[in-house]
């Protein structure tokens, strides 16, 4: 991946309308420069995404430790009710990105489902705080048979949570989008600005995840869930009033009707017309006139330029349906997204790694000697502050230092590409699997000879996927977002947290795999145990590790594959007219 990787902005893509600014204010005016916008408004929105971030970290990174505690589920249904949660907020993403780009924008979206999740949240504190609402008290380490949650016990259990998922889901590439929005993709200077503002996005969204991980993690633990819930809804709210305190200064994309009409345009107006011939002149295909957003066109996909020829009556003056001839500039959309696809594939492995680190390796914790002095404890569930506070200082270092440095090696804005630096975090994550491979055979072997291992000895694995986490999640965002166009922001944002989602689910499917597999061959599975001592977890990492040293593999093909056909693209169309 050189240099070339970074041409994200590529001709291919480019918007012709750049004098244009459709952005408006709260009550639908025209923005101005002078008072809306820039990175004094999105402050704004990064306050929104700390606060919710603290919610949600502090109710999702120790839920699996309520759901075993208090809700008597067993270890491994525990870990899935976790990884289905997590992945149904990330699924959820797409709902958001389509409304928000469809018929609400970003603004109104994130209103709505700000206080959904609120309500969420409102509700599991309800729960956690009577005790009638959950099954009788019972010590699941024991060995006991304790009751699990059912009937409305559960309803209400999942009611909350699936609030919240809701909510979440739906806020979440908003709150990207909308901040990015804040920088005019018209204005060079303020557009350039952007991948400071995603790596401000990650900043906050470090020290949401660090004050939830530590504070209230610690009140959680000493003084019950109920109090470390209420705290978490308290944060949502906060969230929220830093979100309306900046309504006067945003500037808000206007929804332009719904996109996924126009992309099943293209493919059934391309399969209508499978048996034609593409014209030699890419100028020959239909284009509009009066398009706001304009792209050029591109070689690749070629079978979908199909949906761009004129028929016979479309030739002679006859007005062709929209099912049967599209412009050049709506192919062009559904190729963007065509070809985002093998790269956001590519970071599904990279998120079940992160459902392990919020699951099994809080169980890890749980396992080993918490105890740093004689009267302080580390809560297992904190374990996953360590690479927030790590990264705290990091996210400032990369923007201050390390991008200028690789800026004048490189020559490019941002220091690397977002591609490189996808890759650089999907090739550190492998070592994080490896160490908490390493870290559990070492703590297994010491729990059956009677000694228990220091619980810092999984800190390792965490520093490192947090490091990876720094070059991948960020990176991906500020590529799908520099990749998109006008009205397809927010969806395209969300595909990203798609990435997160697809990354749960496959864990919970490996975990359920595993346990048959291994099940059948030894009468018992690797992770069937509710005792970490006789589950085989270190087995489990490995293959984690070696399933991600794969993955790394193959997202160097398809990204090298990615560069090449834009390159190709430069050279051949430098003079490209617009569609």
């Amino acid at each position: 991946m050189g240099d070339a990787l970074e041409k994200t902005k590529t001709k291919s893509k480019q918007i012709t309308s750049m004098s244009e600014d459709t952005s408006v204010d709260w009550r639908g005016r025209p923005c101005t420069s002078d008072k809306h916008g820039g990175m004094a408004a999105a402050a704004f929105v990064l306050g929104l995404q700390a606060f919710e971030m603290m919610a949600i970290a502090a109710v999702g990174n120790n839920l699996i430790t309520y759901v075993f505690t208090q809700m008597h589920f067993p270890l491994s249904k525990s870990a899935n009710v976790v990884t289905n949660f997590v992945g149904t907020v990330f699924l959820l993403s797409l709902l958001g990105g389509f409304l928000s780009d469809s018929y609400l924008g970003s603004f109104r979206t994130m209103l709505i489902f700000g206080f959904l999740e609120l309500s969420g949240f409102s509700l599991v504190t309800v729960q956690a705080h009577y005790p009638r609402l959950r099954p009788p008290a019972c010590d699941m380490g024991t060995g006991q048979q304790c009751m699990e949650a059912k009937g409305y016990e559960a309803l209400m259990l999942f009611t909350a949570l699936y609030l919240v998922a809701l909510g979440s889901g739906c806020l979440k590439p908003n709150i990207i989008s909308h901040g990015a929005d804040q920088f005019r993709r018209q204005h060079p200077t303020q557009f350039q600005k952007l991948s400071t503002f995603f790596n401000c996005a990650y900043f906050a969204f470090c020290t949401g995840e660090l004050i939830a991980l530590t504070l209230l993690v610690w009140v959680q633990t000493h003084y019950g869930m109920d109090v470390g819930f209420t705290v978490s809804t308290a944060a949502m709210l906060l969230g929220l009033i830093s979100l309306l305190a900046g309504t006067s200064f945003f500037r808000n994309s206007p929804p332009r009707g719904t996109i996924f009409t126009p992309i099943a345009q293209v493919f059934v107006a391309a399969f209508v017309k499978r048996k034609q011939i593409c014209p030699s002149n890419s100028e020959m295909l239909h284009r509009s006139q009066n398009a706001v957003v304009k792209l050029l066109h591109t070689d690749k996909f070629t079978f979908l330029d199909k949906a761009c020829i004129k028929s016979e009556e479309g030739r002679v003056g006859s007005e062709e349906s929209p099912w049967k001839l599209c412009t050049v500039t709506q192919v062009e959309q559904v190729k963007i997204i065509l070809s985002l696809i093998p790269i956001f594939a590519c970071t599904i492995i990279f998120n079940t790694i992160l459902a392990q680190l919020q699951t099994f390796s809080v169980q890890q914790g749980a396992a080993m000697n918490t105890c740093l002095t004689n009267s302080f404890k580390i809560p297992p569930a904190s374990l996953q502050s360590i690479p927030y506070i790590i990264l705290i200082f990091l996210v400032p270092l990369y923007e201050t230092a390390f991008v200028p440095l690789a800026r004048r090696i490189t020559h490019t804005n941002s220091g690397i590409s977002p591609l490189q630096r996808v890759g650089t975090g999907l090739f550190v994550a492998t070592f994080s699997m490896v160490s908490a491979a390493l870290v559990e055979k070492k703590r297994r072997n010491s729990s059956l000879v009677g000694s228990s291992l220091s619980i810092l000895w999984i800190a390792p694995q965490f520093i490192i996927f947090g490091i990876s986490e720094l070059f991948t999640a960020v990176g991906l965002v500020e590529f799908f977002y520099k990749q998109s166009v006008e009205g397809m922001q927010s969806f395209l944002t969300a595909m990203t947290y798609c990435s997160y989602s697809f990354g749960f689910y496959l864990s919970s499917l490996l975990v359920s795999l595993v346990n048959k597999i291994t099940g059948e061959a030894s009468g018992g599975g690797w992770l069937s145990h509710n005792d970490l001592n006789n589950d085989r977890l270190d087995l489990f990492y490995w293959l984690l590790a070696g399933l991600s040293l794969v993955n790394f593999f193959n997202y160097l093909f398809w990204a090298n594959r990615y560069s090449q056909e834009h390159d190709a693209q430069d050279l051949e169309n430098p003079t490209s007219k617009p569609s």
